[in-house]
Parts: structure tokens; C-alpha cells; sequence
């Protein structure tokens, strides 16, 4: 294992940051709101499929009840 150099590190270390795109305000806002959007129909999804089951379990249980 070669020995770095910290300083030489710290130079790549910028070097690989400086290459970064970082997204503006406008990009940060849509994804958030995506983001929101697709957890509240995530939500919606399996709480619809939660009544589901329930409701045809309990049909099902109540017919041997």
C-alpha cells in the first residue's frame, strides 16, 4: 500500500469536487415535490391494499364464524 500524501489527497479532493454538478433551486424544489408525491401515492397504495385484505379476511373468517 503505497503512502499518500495529504496534501496531494486534498488537491485530488477538490480536483473531484469541482467536477460535481450541483442542482439549483428549481431542480432541488421539483425532486422534493416528486418525491412527496410518490411517498403520498406509495401511502395510498398500500393502505388500499391493507383494507383489501382485511376486509376479505374478515369475510372469510365470519363465513366459519
Amino acid at each position: 500500500m503505497a503512502n499518500a500524501n495529504p496534501l496531494q489527497f486534498i488537491q485530488q479532493v477538490r480536483s473531484e469536487i469541482s467536477k460535481v454538478v450541483w442542482p439549483n433551486r428549481r431542480e432541488v424544489v421539483l425532486t422534493t415535490i416528486m418525491v412527496f408525491i410518490m411517498a403520498a401515492l406509495t401511502a395510498t397504495f398500500f393502505s388500499l391494499v391493507d383494507l383489501g385484505i382485511r376486509t376479505g379476511l374478515s369475510v372469510v373468517i365470519n363465513s366459519f364464524g
